[in-house]
């Protein structure tokens, strides 16, 4: 199940989900983002999916970091990833396992932070603030694995948290793992061992 291809059923599967995904989106933009400051913001779905349908092959596990409704995720695990999602806010956790079971994907969510016990982010300049991402409990807790079992893991950072991604993966990711970072004006980047790769 490598390559770039898929099938016209699984094609017509995730357009479906992207579509709920935008949708779920639009509806959270009215009902929360402009009542009060939420840090979630969708992805383009298009572009992660075209970067997820390149790197697949058998056998991979996916994390995704604020995996918020659960879209990237779940087109992660219907595309044949161990799929997996950690989310700080619980009523998001709720939305993507509802949008996991309407699209019968084995995707798993978890409700914590994608930041291991005891991290703290030390950069070069001193300022150790963590932007957007909020504190709480580490999601590996209870997802009962850590960073170092996942071969793929997705981040969507606001701007100047993809250098504390970087960091994460360097000093708690396996070795030859891919991070991809969707960034706003950059669109998706894939690194490997902190090298971007082509």
């Amino acid at each position: 199940m490598s390559g770039t291809m898929i099938d016209p059923e699984l094609e017509a599967r995730l357009a479906a989900l992207r579509t709920e995904g935008w949708a779920l989106f639009e509806r959270f933009d009215q009902e929360v983002r402009d009542q009060r400051w939420h840090p979630f913001v969708a992805a383009n779905y298009e572009s992660v999916l075209e970067t997820l349908v390149a790197l697949r092959a058998p056998g991979l596990r996916f994390l995704e970091w604020g995996s918020a409704t659960g879209v990237i995720t779940i087109m992660a695990d219907l595309l044949g990833y161990e799929a997996y999602g950690i989310e700080l806010d619980g009523s998001l956790v709720r939305t993507a396992q509802a949008l996991a079971e309407q699209f019968d994907s084995k995707a798993r969510f978890v409700e914590g932070s994608f930041l291991p016990e005891g991290y703290q982010w030390t950069p070069r300049d001193g300022d150790g603030r963590l932007g957007t991402i909020g504190s709480g409990r580490s999601g590996y807790l209870a997802l009962g694995k850590s960073l170092d079992e996942f071969d793929v893991v997705f981040g969507y950072p606001w701007d100047g948290e993809g250098a504390m991604m970087h960091d994460l993966m360097r000093r708690y990711g396996a070795p030859g793992a891919r991070l991809l970072v969707h960034g706003t004006d950059t669109g998706m980047e894939v690194y490997r061992d902190g090298r971007k790769l082509d």
